[in-house]
């Protein structure tokens, strides 16, 4: 336990000290100490301040309170009068409430969700169409068209930036709703205060300062207040200060830590405190209103789209101009050339109609459907999160965990159950192998022995059944005791009418100091007759014991044989980091009863009953999802603050800790340099006894080896991690408010399997963008071009495609496709590869064959029907004809896109099959049967406005055939060579594409095996020098014995090698020495000359 008035508490928990809003100062004279005075006193914790204050007594005093009594409803203090309780008391020091957070309204997230370049550059092109288009509608060459469709364009696409704004901000809206309201239900609690001389329960934001708080185990303290009394009471702060260890509350007076944070849990005992800081003046509110300011960081994929949109701009901007000057040049050349210059009003309209034939590549080029591409992933994944328990805060932080490299884990809730748990036992000679056979283990124990046990677990425990936090029934108190009340409840057992029948005669609470706890009860028909109940540290309770319960449930003497057996039963115990409690009783008379001392127990002669072995076991599916981490690439580190054993034990069954695999200590990774933490990192894979500023470290240092981290947490003190690493995600069930204001993502069901769920989806996000925009940039390219070269060498200047035909191939195409590329879900295909690099390329060089391919096949097949399509499909050089071919190469055109998209749904260069899982991926199949019914009622009755005719069922087959002919073409392409770098390329399996570990787990494993295979080497040559030595050793000795026989031969020198000259150790080695201890005396020779290990 910290000191009370140790060193480490002198420092402020909480940047800023008492700041806050200040005190109303016409009540404040009314009492004796003022706001400031108390909220000084705990941050940093000062009992010396509290000294200056008078003590817990004179500070009651001061606020005027009997702790006996609490506070009166009909107080006057100050004159203040209202029908307001407790007004001067609230005006002086606060309300127990946090101002409501500026809840962003939903016009506010419509802003945010504009400002955005892209929809910005969208808006100006579509301002700009618009304009353009009712001129010509109105004054220009379409001012006599019966169908005006001139405004169409700009129209639309004013109507797409729409729907993506509205889109983010309706669900960005939506998230903020669900967070407030799980927040709103952990604040929906009560408590227990003193008031008029009653006990009674009021809601926590009816707490004032002056209340008398009464606690006990279970509670969460809502507010800051100092110890008055209680007993034997030990709080949990790890959650606000970051302390591993349970901390014991008392008076100064006693040496202990007399103040209570908010955020503690009271793991045992009882008592009462007096409130001194409610509100924003409290540890939690203070937190609270710190964690309120802040804004996101720019994702990565946010960032690469940012770059790409630019990108595109500049090309079409381009394209553009270059299309403005050719066909402005080309109208002044063909006007110069004829007969008579035509008038200036025919010359203004051919420049109007160029300028929309310019305006019209710009929007062509210009990828709307890119954002709203996005937007439509990131709505879907984050929807299909939910279920699968996971609520995502931040939008972005859905496609930022696709790229997860690291994943840093807490161990208690998260890998584990949070439930402690009898996995092993061993009692009356009978063995329990796992939890499943508790009953039957039970069962099997002799009748005498049943009833020992269950009364020993039952009467000698303060923990007890009740509702917790989310109001299910369970048990409360000490995990260990609980473990052992769910091993009775297994077996049978009813607490309840134990405790009824056996009234305690005397209680000896837990101690750190002397691992035990002894309940005295009385025998039940043996009138005088007393039991004594011990349970604790096992060794120490078996030192205690002089017998044992045997197999037939009698009580024998306890010999040294049976004791080593037990010894190796906890030995055996503690080596998987099972928690070892030991059962034990004996029976006592009333003599011997009044002769126990009121401090020290009657630990002297125990019949030993047995011992169990309990743990945290892993929750249902870990060890299957760590092992899916490791196959998706990212590397696992569990950081918890259990002892080393413990975690490397849980570690093991859980995956995370490989062959070869380190694990440190809290306070070791804090006393290294930068360096020789960097050093560590790539095979550090468990910190034990971590405290929250070692998992900050831990992300900067990651973060600085370019990693993309996530990290949970769950307590006040986690919230900087959170804040800090890439992806934070916090406990929705143990997780406190400070810890899911600062995440990302919040596990609903706080299960670690959510976190590879959240991985999946992330990646899927990834790769739907990266599918729209391979499909959407070939369209781009090929529509282009396509408007280009046929404006730029058709006799009258006019492109193959009309503007309206372009509207609908642009926005219906790219807005529905968007729809369908973005809404396929997860598959396995997306864990069975490594993250992708942070700064790696949006479009890798298998996107860009694919794109630049099947571009050049859509703008040749194109270019070849305009041009012999008459010929191709025998149709008369009329303007009928030429409608038709129009209309087909218009018809052909869309139908290369639907067939593309599907070529666009696997964008791996691995993937070769682009029909797998369709018939799942319905949000598709119905996009593409939109696509054809549309297109279908475009060509049939869509004549006047798009510029088309009815088509022949022939006709209609060729187009669709042609379309058809992407897939064997994308086929084609797929199987081209890697020729990345010859352009400078990234390749999709590049490093500069994917993260790979420095040092992956094969690589350990096998150092691991190297180094078992030179610690073998070593053991057998010492065994073999040491047979040696004896050997020299025993022909010594027989020429010593030959020639002190016969002396009148002088001494000759042994020819037999000495084990001086062997370079192995000649210590006597016999084979049976144990491995494990031959390669800690290698690995601790290693260790002192300097050496490393592999």
């Amino acid at each position: 336990m910290a000191s009370a008035t140790g060193g480490s508490e002198r420092s402020p928990l909480l940047p800023g000290g008492s700041n806050g809003p200040r005190a109303g100062s016409s009540y404040s004279s009314a009492f004796g100490v003022t706001a400031e005075q108390l909220t000084d006193m705990l941050d940093p914790k000062d009992p010396e301040k509290l000294r200056e204050l008078g003590g817990a007594e004179q500070v009651c005093k001061q606020l005027q309170v009997d702790p006996k009594v609490g506070l009166r409803q009909r107080e006057q203090i100050g004159g203040a009068g209202g029908d307001e309780p407790f007004q001067a008391r609230r005006a002086a020091f606060g309300r127990n409430t946090l101002p409501e957070a500026r809840m962003v309204t939903f016009w506010q997230l419509l802003y945010a969700a504009y400002n955005d370049r892209t929809l910005i550059m969208l808006t100006i092109a579509a301002a700009v169409s618009l304009a353009v288009g009712v001129y010509d509608d109105t004054l220009g060459s379409h001012k006599d068209d019966e169908v005006k469709v001139g405004w169409v364009e700009g129209a639309a696409i004013f109507l797409a930036v729409l729907v993506v704004c509205f889109t983010n901000a309706i669900n960005d809206y939506q998230k903020e709703l669900q967070f407030q309201k799980l927040n709103a239900k952990k604040e929906d609690r009560t408590v227990k205060v003193r008031r008029d001389g009653n006990e009674v329960e009021i809601g926590v934001q009816e707490l004032n300062v002056g209340d008398i708080l009464l606690i006990e185990p279970g509670d969460i303290v809502p507010v800051d207040g100092v110890f008055l009394t209680g007993h034997n009471m030990t709080c949990d702060e790890s959650s606000a200060t970051g302390e591993s260890d349970a901390v014991k509350k008392g008076s100064v007076d006693e040496g202990r830590d007399p103040f209570i944070l908010s955020g503690a849990k009271v793991l045992e005992g009882v008592g009462s405190m007096v409130v001194v800081a409610v509100g924003v003046r409290s540890f939690y509110g203070k937190i609270m209103m710190a964690m309120r300011q802040g804004e996101g960081a720019v994702t990565p994929l946010q960032r690469k789209l940012d770059i790409l949109a630019e990108q595109i701009a500049k090309y079409g901007m381009s394209a553009a101009l270059l299309l403005l000057i050719t066909l402005t040049v080309k109208y002044l050349v063909n006007c110069a050339l004829a007969p008579e210059f035509p008038p200036a009003s025919v010359m203004f309209s051919q420049f109007v109609s160029i300028i929309i034939e310019a305006i019209t590549v710009v929007v062509v080029a210009v990828p709307e459907g890119l954002p709203m591409a996005v937007t439509i992933a990131l709505a879907y994944a984050t929807t299909k999160m939910l279920r699968d328990g996971n609520l995502v805060r931040q939008l972005a932080a859905c496609e930022t965990m696709g790229g997860a490299t690291v994943v840093c884990t807490d161990k208690t809730g998260t890998l584990t159950q949070n439930r402690m748990t009898v996995v092993r036992g061993v009692v009356a000679g009978r063995t329990l192998e796992s939890r499943a056979e508790a009953r039957a283990f039970f069962e099997a124990l002799p009748r005498d022995t049943r009833s020992l046990l269950l009364e020993g677990i039952a009467v000698n425990s303060t923990a007890f059944e009740g509702p917790d936090e989310q109001g299910n029934i369970d048990f409360i108190g000490s995990k260990s005791e609980c473990a052992l009340l769910g091993f009775g409840k297994t077996c049978g057992l009813d607490y309840r009418c134990e405790r009824a029948d056996h009234r305690p005669a005397r209680v000896y609470p837990f101690s750190s100091e002397k691992k035990t706890m002894t309940t005295i009860v009385p025998v039940a028909g043996h009138e005088g007759r007393f039991r004594v109940h011990a349970k604790g540290a096992s060794e120490i309770v078996l030192r205690a014991c002089t017998r044992l319960v045997g197999s037939d449930g009698t009580a024998t003497e306890l010999d040294d044989k049976t004791r080593t057996q037990l010894l190796a039963h906890i030995s055996a115990f503690a080596g998987r980091a099972l928690r070892t409690f030991a059962l034990a009783y004996k029976e006592i008379g009333d003599d011997e009863l009044a002769a126990c001392s009121d401090d020290e127990a009657p630990l002297e002669n125990l019949v030993w009953i047995g011992v169990v072995g309990i743990q945290d076991p892993l929750r249902p599916g870990v060890r299957q999802a760590v092992d899916n981490c490791h196959r998706a690439g990212v590397i696992v580190r569990m950081i918890t603050g259990d002892n080393i054993e413990t975690a490397r034990a849980i570690a093991r069954d859980a995956g995370i800790l490989t062959k070869g695999g380190q694990a440190l200590t809290g306070p070791q990774w804090r006393k290294m340099t930068p360096e020789q933490q960097h050093a560590v990192l790539p095979r550090l894979q468990v910190m034990a006894r971590s405290s929250p500023l070692d998992k900050q470290i831990m992300v900067e240092r990651l973060q600085e080896r370019g990693e993309v981290v996530a990290m949970t947490g769950d307590g006040t003190n986690d919230s900087p991690a959170l804040k800090l690493a890439d992806v934070g995600f916090s406990m929705g069930i143990a997780g406190t408010e400070v810890a899911k204001e600062a995440s990302d993502i919040i596990l609903m069901d706080d299960n670690f399997t959510s976190i590879v769920k959240a991985l999946r989806w992330g990646r899927a996000v990834n790769d739907s963008v990266r599918k729209f925009l391979q499909f959407q940039l070939t369209v781009n390219i090929a529509a282009v071009l396509l408007t280009f070269m046929s404006a730029v060498f058709s006799a009258d200047g006019q492109s193959a495609l009309t503007a309206v035909q372009l509207l609908f191939l642009n926005l219906i195409m790219d807005s529905l496709a968007a729809l369908g590329l973005a809404t396929e879900g997860p598959t396995d295909a997306v864990l069975a590869r490594p993250p992708l690099q942070r700064n790696s390329a949006l479009i890798t060089f298998e996107m860009w064959r694919m794109i630049i391919g099947q571009a050049a096949f859509q703008l040749g097949i194109n270019l070849l029907l305009l041009n012999h399509g008459l010929d191709i499909f025998h149709l008369p050089a009329s303007p009928h004809g030429t409608a038709v071919l129009r209309t087909m190469v218009f018809n052909a055109f869309i139908f290369l896109q639907v067939f593309n998209q599907i070529n666009c749904r696997r964008i791996q260069p691995t993937e070769f099959n682009v029909f797998a899982n369709i018939h799942n991926d319905t949000g598709f199949l119905l996009v593409q049967l939109f696509i054809v019914v549309a297109q279908w009622l475009i060509v049939t009755y869509g004549g006047v406005a798009f510029s088309t005719v009815p088509l022949t069922g022939a006709q209609w087959a060729g187009t669709v055939f042609i379309g058809l002919l992407s897939l064997p073409v994308g086929l084609f392409i797929r199987m081209l060579p890697d020729l990345s770098a010859c352009f400078g390329l990234e390749s999709a399996n590049s490093a500069a594409q994917q993260h790979r570990p420095e040092v992956s787990t094969a690589r350990m494993r096998m150092e691991a095996s190297v180094k078992d295979v030179q610690y073998a080497v070593r053991f057998f040559s010492a065994i073999r020098n040491s047979q040696l030595a004896k050997q020299q050793t025993a022909a010594d000795d027989e020429d010593r014995n030959f020639l002190g026989e016969m002396p009148q031969f002088s001494p000759r020198a042994s020819t037999m090698p000495s084990s001086d000259a062997t370079a192995a150790p000649t210590t006597n080695v016999s084979a049976s020495n144990s491995w494990a201890r031959f390669k800690r005396a290698v690995d601790k020779s290693n260790g002192s000359s300097g050496g490393s290990s592999i």
